[in-house]
């Protein structure tokens, strides 16, 4: 019968205490350098050689066993006896379960929280509960102390001393036998502690490289292959993503260690039992995590498609973010408890994952609502008019996506007549934008009731202070008309508001500045705005534009407006569509010279035709 022994050093007999004390003191040297040894050892196995030395040193300890066990499965087993220290080792069978069912009858040893002493007589050799048993018979050991202890949630250990027939003291014995274990399990406290740390360190890395990469781009789909390809090899053998389209959840970023399994991967995604699978997931309140067991069913398991893919367990993270699923983050692992299926380890990299997400649907929302209000901000065309060539091009330069308050438009009128007009409102956002609006609108509506250009800005300027407009404005407005002479010129009348400076380019190619120049808009109560005449002979080019483009500056600190005259004259061209290709050619020449500047461009040019 097993007898469990008090914790204390337990009674000696008066006639051995002076040899006991002599004992002692080795026995304290011995555990002195057990926890030394302890303290810098890198795994527990790394204590075996030194205890079984201290423990067979012991008065009437003939053999030391040490038994390792995942649950109930045997680890490994080793002994030394009193003739042979060792130690000697042997494998179990590997402690997965599912590998056979040898050892379960030794779930009867599994130990509590606390290392515990038991007297026993010799086990039988034949129980599988027991296989310290065979090593200690063949070293004559009459009967038996064994500690079992704890090492980890699944994993545990045994010490066992083999007593001879001169035992003296077991009780002093099961004292030494318990103080030796739970060195052994300090010390295995310690090397978990550090390996937590350390697996903090590994995944709070993972976390931050994580969020770096998901926030260097604003597409939530290439957010999702970044996290994938992060995640494999790193985290887990195989990843999935889904995101939600249409209130479906598609997959969008698939990754395997195995390249070539990732069309498969991305098949088995699809099928019914993995759907489910993640609608399970999303209507829970916690993330999903499945073992062997649970998988055995499904797609991966025995009779699924994907068995192949040797998938052990799986979890299903939900995207949330604004209290909405975004979609689903799924690992998948070829071993049974993956640390990264931690939880916190989980929600937090779905955390993030969901906001990177969620931040980049919102950038391509107000993106797609940016440009629908700058389209709207704009003309959708511009007229065709007898004997002119029209061109216009828009550049955007802000990356934060606030619309700004540049704006063009030309205004066709009778007998061949044209208006056109640039502007640029301050600042940039709602508000501009609201400005913008009524500004081109007003401007339009004024021109197209034959208002010239310096009445126009004069009757704007009383709108924008009626409306108390918390901006100003500038702009240019040009009336052309043909002169009549049968030269194919056109009579100019052009008047400013505070704006840049037109250009104009002669036939011969030479580019000169219209001299004409006013006071911006909303403001001040009375505004003037000279205008400027000049005729244009067919072949020559006007050009209106806003300060976007001659404030921008290169690395070397060259403003374009230094350089725009000159690019005017090498880049004019009198063929059809060529007022239209020297427009978008100054957006592009700006956006591929500028270090500095982040406003928008408007450039509006006007062509006199060669031929009429």
């Amino acid at each position: 019968m097993d007898e469990v022994l008090p914790t204390g050093e337990g009674q000696v007999a008066e006639g051995e205490r002076t040899d006991m004390r002599h004992d002692d003191r080795d026995w304290s040297q011995s555990l002195h350098e057990l926890w030394c040894l302890a303290e810098s050892a890198q795994d527990v196995t790394a204590l075996a050689s030194r205890i079984y030395d201290i423990l067979l040193s012991l008065p009437g300890v003939v053999a030391v066993t040490g038994s390792r066990w995942n649950a109930t499965r045997l680890t490994y087993l080793r002994w030394g006896t009193r003739h042979d220290p060792g130690p000697h080792q042997r494998f179990g069978d590997g402690g997965g379960e599912g590998h056979g069912t040898g050892h379960a009858p030794a779930s009867k040893r599994a130990p509590g929280d606390t290392a515990q002493v038991r007297s026993m007589v010799l086990p039988d050799p034949g129980d599988p509960a027991w296989p310290e048993a065979s090593p200690l018979a063949a070293a004559g050991a009459l009967a038996t102390l064994v500690c079992d202890f704890r090492l980890g949630p699944r994993d545990w250990a045994g010490l066992t001393l083999g007593l001879g027939p001169d035992c003296a003291d077991d009780r002093v014995l099961g004292t030494r036998l318990r103080q030796a274990a739970e060195i052994v399990m300090s010390c295995q406290r310690r090397l978990l502690a550090r390996h937590e740390i350390e697996r903090r360190q590994v995944a709070d890395a993972f976390l931050a490289e994580a969020s770096l990469q998901m926030d260097a781009t604003l597409d939530a789909e290439e957010t999702l292959r970044r996290v994938a390809r992060l995640a494999v090899p790193a985290m887990a053998d195989g990843c999935v993503l889904h995101l939600l389209r249409n209130s479906d959840l598609r997959p969008v970023a698939i990754a395997h260690v195995a390249a070539a399994e990732q069309l498969r991967l991305r098949q088995y995604a699809a099928e019914p039992w993995f759907e489910e699978l993640l609608e399970r997931a999303v209507t829970g309140d916690r993330d999903l995590v499945l073992g062997a067991g649970e998988l055995a069913c499904g797609t991966f398991g025995p009779a699924g498609g994907a068995a192949a893919l040797n998938v052990r367990s799986l979890s299903v993270s939900p995207l949330r973010a604004r209290g909405r699923v975004l979609g689903t983050l799924t690992f998948l692992y070829q071993r049974e408890q993956p640390d990264a299926a931690a939880p916190w380890f989980l929600a937090d990299l779905a955390r993030r994952a969901a906001l990177a997400i969620d931040t980049s649907l919102l950038y391509e929302q107000r993106r797609q609502d940016v440009v629908s209000l700058q389209r709207h901000l704009l003309p959708p065309d511009l007229p065709a008019v007898p004997g002119l060539d029209l061109g216009a091009a828009y550049g955007v330069a802000d990356a934060s996506l606030e619309v700004g308050g540049d704006f063009y438009d030309a205004v066709p009128g009778e007998q061949g007549a044209l208006s056109l007009f640039v502007g640029d409102v301050c600042g940039r956002g709602a508000e501009a934008a609201a400005l913008t609006g009524l500004a081109r609108h007003t401007l339009r509506i004024l021109l197209e009731d034959g208002h010239p250009p310096e009445r126009a800005l004069a009757r704007l300027n009383h709108v924008l202070l009626r409306q108390q407009a918390s901006r100003f404005l500038t702009a240019a407005v040009a009336h052309c008309e043909p002169a009549g002479d049968g030269s194919g010129a056109v009579r100019v009348r052009l008047a400013s508001a505070g704006h840049p400076v037109p250009l104009l380019r002669r036939a011969d190619g030479t580019v000169e500045e219209v001299a004409v120049r006013g006071m911006m808009l909303g403001v001040m109560g009375q505004t003037d705005h000279p205008p400027a005449g000049f005729l244009m002979m067919p072949g020559e080019m006007l050009v209106l534009y806003t300060d976007g483009l001659t404030e921008s500056r290169s690395d070397d600190g060259v403003f374009f407006e230094d350089l725009l005259p000159a690019w005017i004259a090498d880049h004019a061209d009198a063929g059809e569509g060529g007022a239209a290709r020297l427009a978008a050619g100054l957006v592009d020449a700006v956006g591929s010279l500028r270090n500095t500047g982040t406003d928008d461009i408007a450039v509006l040019v006007v062509a006199v035709r060669g031929e009429q």
